[in-house]
């Protein structure tokens, strides 16, 4: 690996920012300390930073030159909502919140980069360091778009990455068109006519709408949208009664719909419109049908892709930089890429194996207790964001 040397240097402090990130987890829009750390630093570099767009989010600015082309790197801040299993010095201090996600790593590359480009302006242009909230689940990328983040920075690109459990450190992942899901909920409610679980047939039994709804789903996929179409339906909570002689009034479903595209979305909660209401007068109900659309497909621009793997292999040698397998997860930096052109990419964080004493039993992987980010990752990555920069405002 060509790693950038005094970044290596530097690893090791970066290292240490992390570690007290992941110990004080802070959840969506409540980044405060979080953003606090991350400005304190950039600003003892002498890198200028903008504060406030989504709430907490930091941007630092890097000019060299008199170019004005610019770039932007992005690295989310943001933390779960779940107890960490971990016991080691570094693990949450907060309990029901951890960082099992990686975000403190996220942050911890892009600042490791920022330290490098502070010292070593080796471009022509504008290097715009985008610190996001509340990626899980708060939609920070779409609230700082909202609130100016293209039109005070404006950049012709714009790039994320997020590290991927498994495959081992020194690889990466890249590719043209849609890498992650959409994410949307639904909500439904069958209204019937409750009763004496021993009289059904002077009720109207809301569960058996429900249940043979849960069943309709699935010809969704089976039989509505094209087999070469990715489309995930999951029924993930049924609430209904309080008494088991007694038929309840009413039962709600809820779950979630993951797709690439937004046509099939369209496609999707259309038919599950209808399938909820034609059931629901079929067997003599009513029905509250519920419909939301949170984060959008994740789509990589091909020119940038390409671009970004042409980066990578110059790093890490072409052998180790392979195509990405779309993942039904899903990120709000969709919204960036909306927006703006860019990528999307995966840095390997290997099995595990980079754990210290006293972590959890389970595997480490993504949005699990015993989760926790290598530091190894934290020369590569930012040498990554360096060379992606310099080589985008040189070409």
């Amino acid at each position: 690996m060509k790693v950038i040397d005094s970044i290596v240097t530097q690893a090791a402090s970066i290292a240490a920012v992390r570690r007290d990130i992941h110990a004080h987890p802070e959840l969506c829009f409540q980044e405060v300390r979080t953003a606090d750390v991350v400005a304190k630093q950039l600003e003892s570099w002498g890198i200028p930073i903008h504060r406030g767009l989504g709430t907490t989010g930091v941007v630092g600015i890097v000019k060299a030159g008199t170019s004005s082309r610019a770039i932007g790197l992005r690295a989310d801040m943001d933390a779960l909502p779940m107890q960490e299993f971990n016991t080691f010095s570094h693990a949450s201090k907060h309990a029901g919140k951890m960082h099992a996600c990686g975000h403190d790593g996220h942050t911890a590359m892009l600042l490791a980069a920022a330290q490098h480009f502070a010292k070593h302006r080796n471009f022509d242009g504008t290097v715009y360091l985008i610190f996001q909230p509340a990626e899980e689940g708060g939609g920070g990328a779409r609230e700082m778009i909202k609130e100016g983040l293209f039109e005070k920075f404006p950049v012709e690109a714009v790039f994320g990455m997020h590290n991927w459990p498994g495959p081992q450190v020194g690889q990466f992942a890249v590719s043209p068109g849609p890498v992650m899901a959409s994410s949307n909920e639904f909500k439904i409610v069958f209204h019937g006519k409750g009763g004496h679980a021993a009289l059904p047939h002077n009720s109207v039994d809301p569960i058996v709408i429900a249940t043979q709804a849960v069943q309709a789903f699935q010809s969704i996929i089976s039989r509505n949208k094209k087999p070469v179409e990715a489309g995930v339906i999951s029924v993930t909570m049924i609430h209904a009664g309080e008494a088991t002689n007694v038929i309840p009034d009413s039962c709600e479903l809820q779950g979630t719909v993951r797709t690439f595209t937004t046509e099939l979305i369209d496609l999707i909660e259309k038919r599950m419109k209808e399938i909820s209401e034609g059931l629901a007068k079929a067997f003599g109900g009513t029905v509250d049908f519920e419909f939301v659309r949170n984060y959008p497909p994740t789509v990589n621009s091909e020119k940038e892709a390409l671009f970004c793997a042409g980066v990578m292999a110059e790093i890490v040698g072409k052998e180790n930089v392979t195509a990405q397998e779309p993942t039904m997860g899903s990120e709000d930096f969709a919204y960036m890429l909306q927006a703006k052109p860019g990528t999307y990419c995966f840095i390997a964080n290997g099995d595990g194996s980079h754990r210290e004493m006293g972590h959890g039993g389970g595997p480490c992987m993504l949005h699990n207790p015993s989760y926790d980010f290598n530091d190894d990752l934290i020369p590569l990555g930012a040498t990554y964001w360096v060379r992606l920069a310099e080589k985008w405002l040189a070409a």
